[in-house]
């Protein structure tokens, strides 16, 4: 039995945040920005437009400015008898010409979002995704995913096989089991088959009611797949802010998922519900790379494309006749923090923790087992090895979505991301050379150099008789000009 929880969310018609929150702490934090939702997943009633049988292609109408692409490849066809399903679509089809004619309605799949002058592209294979399972009405296979071992694929799939019942009991469609479904209940996996049969019910009921171009079904926002992934037995309470939303969700709740919409309450309180946990500044801090622990020490947070590494730091001065104690100490509450901080800034892929060096054996094995203990509690998939022969212990995070700092930040436009600029000093140097440079190639009556105003202030003070001696050693006036808009590194040499 994991600590109890509570989920806030914070609506706002641009974006949706939600904080999941255990004993006072931020654990995680998810992230919705309308403008930002594409429309992968969407399932629509299409009218076709026009037939390319030169490219093998389609445009359909499915309502937006711009027609979508259908191509041959992604039209579905039921394999004959006894033939071998080749992955999602049957290979070697039938012309588009004799699918599809113009005027006709077609239910389609958007599986690429509009890009610039491109239309979306479509699919007629239509697949609904759940929390545990992805459901393939038109088939009638169970598929397991390919990064569950091989050894465990059989069982799972048998399973899941006595769960969805045989196609004459009703028990239709196919499903592909998804990778976070390795280690599920039975019950919640029923749950979710449930979910997702009344889902492509309600689908099928619409584009029978609804006229051509409709849009049917909408992958699920933030909002409801805080009920479909983030509530467990452990959630108290979803509060949410919004009264409109609040009746929004749990119309859908109950609906869909009961269990979890006995818990949705709306928040009228005064202050805004993030305020409640402080939890904006637990986003600043999540953003930032020092994380400072109660026991006086840090750690040092560096997300890099490949990597990210965390740095453990005694910090102050530590007297030497327990020395190993205050170790030990700030390494088993960095454990705790560090599983914290990979939830909260959502970091994936490999991982290295530089721990302050243990002489004890012992002290070694508690740290690690503190670690591995906090990592458990994680809903996405994390496995920590040993401590390495220099000390280090190498750890993975499956990515899910987006980090918190890709989310949203960008680099910076004056470091590009590398998180150092050149000393003004550095850029002076710079400019000489390229001025000494430019003076062998070229004639002109006078060099001039816009830079950034701290270059600038160098070159008139400090730096002013090297600027000097450079102008009568090409025998040519340099003179300066400040642009605030440049970046320390940037400067220009403008020939006059």
């Amino acid at each position: 039995m994991g600590a109890a929880q509570d989920i806030l969310i914070n609506w706002s018609p641009q974006e949706t945040r939600v904080a999941v929150v255990e004993t006072g702490a931020v654990q995680e934090l998810h992230v919705e920005r309308t403008l930002e939702r594409g429309i992968v997943g969407n399932v629509y009633l299409g009218k076709v437009a026009r037939v390319l049988p030169g490219m093998q292609s389609a445009f359909i109408d499915i309502g937006l400015e711009r027609a979508a692409f259908l191509h041959v490849a992604d039209v579905w066809q039921r394999p004959a008898e006894g033939e071998a399903f080749a992955g999602r679509q049957v290979v070697g089809a039938v012309p588009i010409e004799k699918q599809v004619f113009e005027g006709q309605s077609l239910l389609v799949q958007v599986i690429k979002d509009p890009i610039g002058t491109k239309g979306a592209r479509l699919s007629t294979q239509i697949s609904i995704a759940g929390r545990l399972l992805v459901y393939l009405p038109q088939d009638d296979h169970v598929g397991v995913s390919q990064k569950i071992p091989l050894a465990q694929r059989d069982a799972l799939r048998a399973r899941v096989q006595a769960l969805v019942g045989k196609p004459e009991e009703g028990g239709g469609g196919g499903f592909i089991l998804r990778t976070n479904a390795e280690e599920t209940s039975d019950a919640e996996m029923s749950e979710d088959i449930a979910y997702l049969r009344k889902t492509w019910a309600r689908i099928r009921e619409a584009a029978g009611l609804r006229p051509p171009t409709s849009l049917l079904h909408q992958d699920l926002d933030l909002l409801q797949r805080v009920l479909r992934d983030l509530v467990t037995e452990e959630t108290q309470t979803i509060r949410i802010d919004s009264r409109e939303q609040f009746v929004r969700l749990q119309a859908f709740g109950q609906e869909f998922m009961p269990q979890a919409a006995v818990k949705l309450q709306l928040y009228k309180g005064e202050r805004p519900i993030f305020d409640l946990y402080s939890i904006d500044e637990e986003v600043a801090r999540a953003l930032g790379r020092r994380v400072d622990l109660k026991s006086g020490g840090y750690m040092i947070v560096d997300q890099t494309e490949a990597l990210t590494t965390v740095d453990v730091n005694t910090g102050g001065y530590v007297g030497a006749r327990n020395f190993d104690e205050t170790v030990f100490k700030t390494n088993l509450e960095a454990a705790q923090a560090i599983a914290r901080q990979l939830r909260l800034r959502n970091l994936g892929g490999i991982i290295v923790v530089d721990f302050i060096d243990m002489q004890r054996p012992e002290h070694r094995e508690a740290v690690l087992a503190e670690l591995r203990k906090q990592l458990a509690r994680d809903r996405v998939k994390t496995m920590a090895g040993g401590f390495s022969q220099l000390g280090l212990v190498e750890m993975t995070r499956k990515r899910t979505r987006e980090s918190l700092a890709h989310a949203l930040c960008e680099p910076c436009p004056a470091c590009q991301g590398s998180g150092q600029v050149k000393t003004a000093r550095s850029v002076c140097y710079d400019i000489l050379r390229e001025i000494l440079r430019e003076a062998r190639q070229f004639n002109p009556k006078e060099y001039r150099v816009v830079a950034a105003p701290r270059v600038v202030e160098l070159f008139l003070d400090e730096e002013s008789a090297h600027l000097a001696g450079l102008s009568d050693f090409i025998g040519k006036p340099i003179s300066l000009q400040a642009d605030g808009t440049l970046g320390q590194e940037q400067y220009d040499i403008v020939l006059l």
